[in-house]
């Protein structure tokens, strides 16, 4: 029987472009990850959308002279090209804006505050009196008082990952204006996180399939005590509160966020004829988070008190966080323009070889260095001299030889080519197995060991030679070279899809990879088929150090 999964990935803000950090932190692997379970069946809902409320929109639309709505739709439509080019394959990548994602929060907030998870207070926020109004979170910054980060914000530190709240900072600045604020009582709304403490550490506890350093992180942010959190601020752009007298204030962008999982899910299924989203958030369904590290405590804290809170919807099976990946060994950063931008990326080079090196890099268990001189070689060594090359003599070969035309099944094989067929099989499962576990780095290298034992066991052959002295050999060497490509295009289709699709093709199927499953038997060759002329899957490339 199918599972039901679904893939959760972290929102960006809709106020600048992806970079390779965020390519690989989450999008990729989420991506991975989704069109695996696909092609072994499974029904997979794999939802995100721009963050439209973010106060980074509105800092955004301030330095640019622009309005917020102008900011998210520029924005939006780029990330919506980012994925298509990309081959990020969302079943719905939306917005915050909707009023379907309104409705939805609103319906929580009402139930938590009905419960009485959610109470008014006044608390104290920056007011600068220069720029005569109330600061949100991200519109201070200062000195970090867990690891004294000399550019916290106020609402988290980059450095260590702590959530902040803008009076924990020390030298707290206005990014406006650069003056010190002062700070001001105002009345807003609380999540009562207190009252989850004790059974939120106890779910923790029993998450062993989690990342080592996603569950000790989550562990040690409970074990310092939970602090209630304002979720409304003082602000004009973002959801409404839902209470008569709280017209010009907001709900905060971190509560709210984190239900566009839900609320995207609603709006999927109104799409949908035979489909709920409730099959995706109830009963045995399963739900994996993709996102980087410093969105974990959002994840593994806070949204499944919320949760926990509302009742009846599952919590996250999984939220497999990774660590970032740097640029040339120094971490990207956007305001230093220190990046390499997908969008650029993309107008300029193949999808797929960029898939491949972030997922050979990709920092699931530590931080990782993206070079473009790894870059080169990843591309030259493995891709082109590895995986294409079999892909090009194999093919190449059956051309001159028998005409393009897939041999019929031998009736018997010698021990190296039923060992290589059993080996293609075994470190199949390793894929599959490893990327359910979210290992896509060694599930990627199980690939490529069945790649480089398949160049091995042609140069062991040598067809180029018995087609000389045996034609029946040389037959059964390429009908075994052909079955381990068509058991190469099932276990790298998740990593790299344009490829896998056009090798597909070069096999003989008029159809689509799905059509086939995450299946694969040697004997599914189509003997007798007559291949089109091969082409090649990738090439070299020489990028300088401008890139």
């Amino acid at each position: 029987m199918a599972d039901n999964i679904l893939v959760a990935v972290a929102w960006p803000y809709a106020n600048g472009s992806i970079h390779l950090g965020q390519a690989a932190g989450c999008y990729l692997p989420a991506d991975i990850f989704a069109r695996y379970h696909r092609l072994k069946g499974n029904n997979v809902l794999m939802v995100s959308g721009s963050d439209s409320h973010g106060t980074p929109i509105t800092l955004q639309a301030e330095k640019t002279g622009k309005s917020p709505d102008d900011i998210v739709d520029s924005y939006h439509n780029e990330f919506l090209n980012n994925w298509r080019k990309f081959g990020i394959s969302f079943d719905l990548f939306t917005t915050t804006r909707t009023e379907n994602h309104s409705n939805v929060v609103e319906k929580i907030f009402n139930k938590l505050l009905e419960k009485g998870h959610i109470y008014k207070s006044s608390m104290s926020q920056p007011f600068c009196p220069k720029d005569n109004r109330f600061l949100p979170d991200r519109y201070v910054e200062g000195v970090c008082p867990n690891c004294d980060f000399e550019a916290a914000r106020g609402d988290q530190c980059d450095n260590c990952g702590r959530t902040l709240d803008p009076q924990d900072l020390k030298e707290i600045k206005c990014r406006i204006c650069s003056d010190t604020p002062e700070f001001r009582n105002s009345e807003h709304f609380f999540l009562k996180l207190t009252d989850f403490e004790d059974s939120l550490a106890d779910w923790i506890q029993t998450q062993s399939h989690w990342k080592t350093n996603v569950k000790n992180f989550s562990k040690a942010y409970i074990q310092k005590g939970l602090k209630d959190r304002a979720i409304t601020r003082d602000i004009n752009w973002g959801v409404p509160v839902p209470v008569q007298g709280y017209e010009n204030k907001r709900i905060y962008v971190w509560f709210e966020a984190v239900i566009g999982y839900l609320s995207a899910s609603i709006e999927w299924s109104e799409s949908q004829v035979d489909v709920k989203w409730e099959d995706f958030w109830t009963g045995d369904s399963k739900a994996y988070y993709f996102m980087g590290k410093d969105n974990i405590p959002f994840h593994t804290i806070i949204w499944p008190a919320i949760l926990t809170g509302y009742e009846g919807l599952n919590l996250p099976y999984d939220v497999p966080a990774n660590e970032y990946l740097q640029l040339e060994g120094l971490k990207f950063s956007t305001s230093r323009d220190w990046a390499v931008w997908l969008p650029e990326y993309l107008d300029k080079y193949d999808p797929d070889p960029l898939r491949y090196v972030l997922t050979a890099i990709m920092p699931e268990t530590s931080d990782s260095d993206f070079t473009w001189e790894q870059y080169k070689r990843l591309n030259n060594d493995e891709l082109v001299a590895t995986f294409g090359n079999l892909v090009h003599r194999t093919l190449s070969m059956l051309g001159r030889n028998f005409d393009s035309q897939i041999p019929e099944k031998p009736a018997k094989l010698d021990d190296e080519s039923i060992q290589l067929l059993e080996f293609a099989s075994k470190e199949l499962e390793n894929i599959a197995l490893n990327i359910e576990l979210c290992k896509f780095k060694l599930a990627l290298e199980s690939a490529m060991k069945i790649a480089r034992n398949a160049n091995q066991y042609l140069d062991a052959k040598k067809p180029w030679h018995t087609i000389k002295t045996s034609v029946d050999e040389t037959k059964k060497t390429l009908w075994v070279s052909l079955a381990i490509l068509n058991c190469l295009k099932i276990g790298l289709y998740p990593f790299l899809p344009f490829t896998a699709e056009k090798l597909h093709g070069m096999l003989g199927y008029g159809d689509e990879i799905n059509s086939s499953g995450w299946n694969w038997q040697p004997d599914d060759l189509i003997s007798g088929s007559i291949l089109p002329k091969p082409q090649p899957l990738f090439k070299k490339i020489d990028i300088d150090e401008d890139n």
